[in-house]
């Protein structure tokens, strides 16, 4: 096991995060294998919030799965190397404190403020979060 200071962290962004479970070709092979790696040497953070946002796309029928949303969520979080990033109020507040400009979509922001509070890169193919890391404030990986 590697130290703690060596240990390699990496928030997924939720869309990533299904992806990855459901084994869609829309993640690239470099970054599946990115997260492998981590997976393998540290850990993989998934933010509460994103449970909240897989149940709020298939409730819409943006998205289905092959069982029960909130089992598809258990299992998910389960995998090995995934760790839940519970939503606590430091999280909350930071959220609503980005510096610089970020626009409002309250899962975004929670995603972002949790890469921020953990020093973790963020997983993402978000062109909104793509252009606020760009101003050096966050460190994603792009799909």
């Amino acid at each position: 096991m590697p130290t703690t200071e060596a240990r390699r962290r990496l928030v997924l962004d939720t869309h990533i995060w299904i992806w990855l479970m459901e084994g869609m070709p829309e993640l690239k092979p470099r970054l599946r294998k990115r997260i492998e790696t981590v997976a393998r040497d540290g850990e993989i953070l998934v933010s509460a919030i994103s449970a909240w946002e897989v149940g709020m796309l298939e409730a819409k029928g943006r998205i289905t799965f092959d069982q029960d949303c909130a089992a598809w969520v258990k299992d998910a979080l389960a995998a090995p190397g995934i760790r839940l990033v519970p939503l606590d109020p430091d999280i909350a507040v930071a959220s609503t404190r980005l510096p610089g400009s970020f626009h409002g979509d309250p899962a975004d922001r929670i995603i972002v403020a949790t890469a921020r509070a953990n020093a973790c890169e963020l997983a993402t193919a978000d062109a909104c979060i793509d252009r606020y890391a760009k101003t050096g404030r966050l460190r994603i990986i792009r799909n």
